[in-house]
């Protein structure tokens, strides 16, 4: 990788990001979404409202109706990582490497009817020891490519078709994959809909598959993905909200500690969660059943995460407390099989290290968030990890099997230290870094390699 052009990046953004400091005002303008094709500025109309260097290129007019314009924007994302005892192996030189994000997008509303949403992305890699990941690398490819039809019949209710992100809870189940460098989309067709309080989607999709080339990303026929997933206030606790969700998915080939077969599982769940201070929570419950090969699948999680803000210390910290439970295989001679698919999770589902997925485990996770600045985040924490059942493997962040339970009875999997800083500078950008040291436990030690795993990221990111 060319040093030189990545410290020429970095300066530009810090150029930017100190107009963005002088310019823009934080009450003025609202905050970047994940999901990029949630924004709507179409209240940039109103030329008085325009306080932030990039708002020109958000509202676009295109014609004499207001309700014909466009909005463009996107990200730049520079990272560097470091693993020393990648994946617990000795034998694995230590590796420090570079990634690269970028995406740019364009919004066309015509009218109040039809709009047509794109974006483009790319992924680079630079410097890995054992080459790109299967989501580090996209050279240029089309990421969403959409139209939104409304149906008419009610607050934002559209029927849309094409390639696109979905998101959906806290995304434990169905993410865009932020924290890999190329994130994940869907080609297929959704129908969102407003019922009074609530919103329901209902969609049929196949994932995109990640090729590393030019324009050559496509839908992988081998999956097919579908649900309906439903949100809306809970009265019986105050300002809580329910998630109540149906998903299904089809796998032409599946592998598990028990064996390798075509999979055709069904997840139905709920989600309770609440945001406000000073006691925030988010619990989950998911039971899947279906077919493994000509056997049954009888698997299910129970999630939560519970925070409280303690107002009256320095800085309001936030100390929290994730536990969670996947159920795993009870026993590989019996033709049922409990191993929990976490569908499409979030990359970074534990941490950035990303060694470790939901599947046949338990953890606790306490952490603390800091705030020695207004604009800064510290957030030390540990994450302690075992297997659920003895008869199943360890698994990776998308449900693949690294290590296999058959050999050892050992239960406890290790604990991982972790510390994360960020900081926001002004309204686009970020500037992230990670320190993490993984401890191998017994299960590790008996199942193969097993030597303590060092990681560090560093990334900044801008937004437009």
């Amino acid at each position: 990788m060319d040093l030189r052009r990545v410290w020429s990046v970095l300066a530009a953004l810090t150029f930017l990001t100190a107009e963005d400091a002088v310019v823009a005002r934080a009450d003025d303008v609202p905050r970047y979404k994940l999901v990029r094709h949630d924004e709507d500025y179409a209240y940039l109309v109103d030329s008085s409202r325009r306080s932030d260097w990039s708002d020109p290129i958000k509202h676009i007019r295109l014609g004499h109706n207001e309700r014909w314009f466009l909005t463009l924007g996107g990200e730049i994302s520079e990272r560097f990582e470091f693993f020393d005892n990648w994946n617990w192996n000795p034998a694995a030189a230590p590796d420090g490497y570079w990634l690269q994000r970028y995406m740019f997008l364009a919004d066309f509303h015509l009218g109040s009817r039809v709009r047509v949403f794109s974006q483009l992305k790319s992924g680079i890699e630079s410097g890995r020891n054992r080459g790109p990941r299967p989501t580090d690398e996209d050279h240029l490819d089309v990421h969403e490519a959409f139209v939104d039809l409304s149906l008419g019949s009610g607050r934002g209710s559209v029927l849309r078709l094409g390639r696109q992100e979905l998101a959906y809870g806290s995304s434990r189940l169905v993410s865009v994959r932020a924290g890999p460098n190329v994130r994940q989309s869907f080609d297929g067709a959704r129908v969102i809909v407003h019922p009074g309080a609530w919103r329901l989607d209902v969609f049929a999709a196949k994932p995109v598959i990640t090729d590393p080339g030019i324009f050559d990303d496509k839908a992988d026929h081998a999956r097919t993905f579908w649900g309906v997933y439903a949100v809306g206030p809970l009265k019986l606790f105050d300002r809580a909200s329910i998630d109540l969700y149906y998903l299904g998915l089809d796998r032409k080939l599946a592998r598990f500690d028990q064996g390798t077969a075509p999979e055709l599982r069904e997840s139905i769940g709920t989600r309770i969660w609440r945001r406000a201070a000073p006691w925030d929570y988010n619990f989950e419950l998911v039971y899947q059943w279906g077919q493994f090969g000509a056997a049954p699948i009888r698997a299910w999680t129970v999630a939560s995460d519970t925070g409280f803000r303690a107002r009256g210390l320095p800085s309001t910290p936030r100390f929290g407390l994730k536990a969670d439970i996947t159920s795993g295989d009870r026993n590989p001679a019996e033709p049922t099989l409990q191993s929990f698919n976490p569908l499409f999770p979030r990359g970074a589902y534990f941490s950035e290290m990303q060694l470790t997925g939901p599947v046949n485990h338990r953890d606790l996770h306490p952490s603390v968030d800091l705030h020695p600045l207004r604009t800064m985040t510290v957030t030390p924490s540990w994450l302690f990890l075992w297997r659920q059942s003895l008869s199943d493997g360890l698994y990776g962040v998308p449900g693949n099997l690294i290590r296999s339970g058959k050999g050892t009875t050992a239960r406890y999997v290790g604990s991982q230290v972790a510390v994360m800083v960020s900081a926001t500078i002004g309204r686009h950008t970020t500037l992230s870094a990670d320190y993490e040291y993984f401890i191998a436990g017994p299960f590790l030690r008996e199942s193969g390699p097993a030597h303590d795993v060092t990681f560090f990221a560093t990334w900044v990111g801008f937004v437009f």
